[in-house]
């Protein structure tokens, strides 16, 4: 393995460089990307339940804008619900816009990746290649040993360039498509959380229909609190 990587010239070293960050950015993606940490299934069930039964206080929303990036949007406009629906709403989208950017946070770094490795590879097979036709000038074409041994070795930093980008790609394009299945799925509850505290809409919550026959409007027991 170290005569393979030594073969390859100074270009390898950035190519292992860019795996070694590659792989660090999809650990640490899918574990960051879990469904059940950005947007937990019953999370809006939950505040629906303390709106009902009017705790939702500022210690609620502090515990909630901490538990997920969900909790955070919601918090958002929980927060801000007294205002009317379309504060409400506008809160919601700056706070969705700051858990966005977190959500694609190294997205960019591994994209580049896999732009650039396979690019480094090239030019290292290209430099390697300078190298093979300089022999062939001085000792001819004589030596087929020494030719094909100098081709293989230029050609070790494409292939080592493109099995750091294969993957690199795969990744990015599965983490982006992730990211944009939770942003439709938390604007889907921010939807939901905006229309029943401002009354316009009963809702489902674990099978039960709950149609806010308390006593106080969704809006009114929110901003009771003070929130």
């Amino acid at each position: 393995m170290w005569e393979l990587i030594s073969s390859g010239g100074w270009l390898m070293l950035p190519i292992i460089l860019s795996s070694v960050i590659a792989v660090a950015i999809v650990i640490e993606r899918l574990w960051a990307l879990r469904t059940s940490r950005v947007a937990p299934d019953n999370l809006l069930g939950q505040v629906w339940r303390w709106i009902k039964d009017g705790q939702l206080d500022a210690v609620k929303l502090k515990t909630l804008r901490a538990d997920s990036p969900l909790g955070e949007i919601l918090a958002a406009g929980l927060a801000n619900s007294r205002h009317g629906r379309e504060i409400m709403k506008e809160c919601i989208q700056e706070a969705a816009g700051k858990v966005v950017h977190e959500l694609e946070r190294y997205l960019n770094t591994l994209g580049t990746i896999a732009a650039i490795t396979p690019l480094l590879g090239l030019l290292g097979t290209v430099i390697g290649m300078i190298d093979v036709f300089s022999a062939i000038m001085v000792q001819g074409t004589g030596n087929t040993g020494v030719l094909a041994g100098g081709i293989s070795k230029a050609l070790i930093t494409t292939a080592a360039g493109l099995t750091v980008a294969i993957p690199a790609v795969f990744f990015h394009r599965f983490f982006v498509r992730r990211v944009d299945e939770l942003v439709i799925a938390m604007e889907q509850e921010a939807t939901k959380l905006v229309e029943v505290v401002q009354g316009n809409r009963d809702v489902e919550f674990n099978g039960g229909k709950d149609n806010g026959s308390s006593k106080r409007t969704p809006a009114a027991a929110v901003a009771g609190k003070g929130a």
